[in-house]
């Protein structure tokens, strides 16, 4: 599936399959309630459509979804896991509103050192001598 677009990734997964395949449900069942005056089937298609924004979501965050880009010809397949997603991807809305990716500061490690008893050993040596 390389051939005009080289190593480029178009970004075809799990995720993005199954999010389309339900949307387009949900679509169907919205445009089919409007014609036949079927309000209660209105709203049902688009809480299908949003239902497949966050299933879509969902696959995305454990691994099924990944962004478009180059990428090794290995992890290129639709059914490939995205190994990156459990730290979230540079710039996705997604990952950010699920609290990866963000940037965290590193902590600051301090070297405890005990302070100097250099007057006190003084004192104690004096005594022993």
């Amino acid at each position: 599936m390389s051939g005009m677009h080289g190593d480029h990734d178009l970004g075809h997964t799990v995720a993005g399959w199954t999010g389309t395949c339900l949307a387009l449900a949900g679509f169907t069942l919205t445009g089919v309630a409007m014609i036949a005056a079927w309000v209660p089937g209105f709203f049902l298609g688009l809480g299908v459509v949003a239902l497949a924004a966050l299933v879509t979501w969902g696959l995305h965050l454990v691994g099924w979804g990944k962004p478009s880009g180059p990428r090794p010809l290995a992890e290129q397949g639709w059914r490939a896991k995205d190994p990156e997603a459990a730290n979230g991807h540079p710039g996705c809305v997604g990952c950010r509103m699920a609290g990866r990716g963000r940037r965290r500061p590193e902590p600051v490690v301090q070297e405890v050192r005990p302070a100097p008893r250099a007057a006190e050993e003084r004192v104690a040596l004096d005594s022993v001598n």
